[in-house]
């Protein structure tokens, strides 16, 4: 019959909200850029932009919620969306070496930079008091891989159908990622040196500050998936949104053992605790 689906894959209509979201993002960034040199209107264009990306999400992701409720996620498009989820992982991965990279080349070449401000060590001579990284830091390892453990919890009672359980360890989740956050800005509030002085001060917010950006976002994808699944539209056979999240917050927990240890731990050896 002509016309007739003889496929696995699913061929999407033409739809307005990839443009949208990319016009909104070149937006919101030009804002961004606007702001950063103190130049009229970059709040106004920021946030326009802000809200064009949030308008796609909710407008985009819901299209994709209601394809999978129409039937329209076959194992082979679910399959598809896994790899775009890897991919997309994978980029974030090259996003934190980038900031991994910048830290360890200030650190490990002091006497290349200025000496004046950096004096050939490591935290700078300008750095009088470092963050003690078994204090808060150390409590925020340990709320974050809690957090790994009830998502896990929460993932396999999904797979056996606890719906109970489920909501369980998504709130335990929820609520331990707010906790996270608000330590991390209590610790930047209360931070022995500023952002921007010197490098080890912009290395050090640059790296922890994208990362509690991402737990920020990660928090707001495990709440859309707790508001799901008190709908009732995960099945055990069909997640792939809780999915997807699980497979983000578990990447969030990985950089921060790294930043962790490199960065609070190694990046601070021998300098003066406050």
């Amino acid at each position: 019959m002509a016309g007739a689906k003889n496929h696995d894959y699913h061929i999407l209509p033409p739809d307005v909200w990839p443009l949208v979201g990319a016009m909104s993002a070149l937006t919101m960034t030009s804002g961004g850029v606007l702001y950063m040199h103190k130049l009229a209107g970059g709040h106004a264009v920021f946030f326009a932009g802000l809200l064009g990306v949030i308008l796609t999400f909710f407008s985009w992701f819901g299209k994709i919620i209601k394809e999978a409720h129409a039937g329209d996620h076959t194992p082979v498009v679910q399959l598809h969306q896994r790899y775009g989820m890897i991919l997309f992982i994978a980029s974030e991965v090259m996003f934190f070496v980038g900031w991994f990279w910048a830290f360890f080349d200030f650190s490990l070449f002091p006497s290349t930079l200025n000496t004046d401000v950096i004096g050939g060590v490591w935290p700078p001579k300008a750095i009088e008091a470092v963050m003690d990284a078994f204090d808060l830091p150390l409590l925020n390892t340990l709320i974050l891989l809690c957090s790994g453990c009830t998502l896990t919890w929460a993932h396999h009672a999904l797979i056996e159908g606890d719906r109970d359980g489920l909501k369980k360890g998504l709130w335990a989740t929820v609520l331990l990622g707010l906790l996270f956050s608000s330590i991390q800005a209590y610790e930047y509030a209360h931070a022995p040196f500023a952002f921007g002085k010197n490098t080890y001060g912009s290395a050090f917010y640059m790296a922890t500050g994208f990362h509690g950006f991402h737990v920020i976002v990660g928090t707001i994808f495990l709440i859309v998936n707790l508001i799901r699944a008190y709908k009732g539209e995960f099945t055990p056979r069909q997640h792939f949104g809780f999915e997807a999240a699980a497979w983000y917050w578990h990447f969030v927990d990985v950089v921060w053992l790294f930043l962790f240890v490199a960065i609070y731990v190694w990046g601070n050896w021998g300098a003066v605790i406050e």
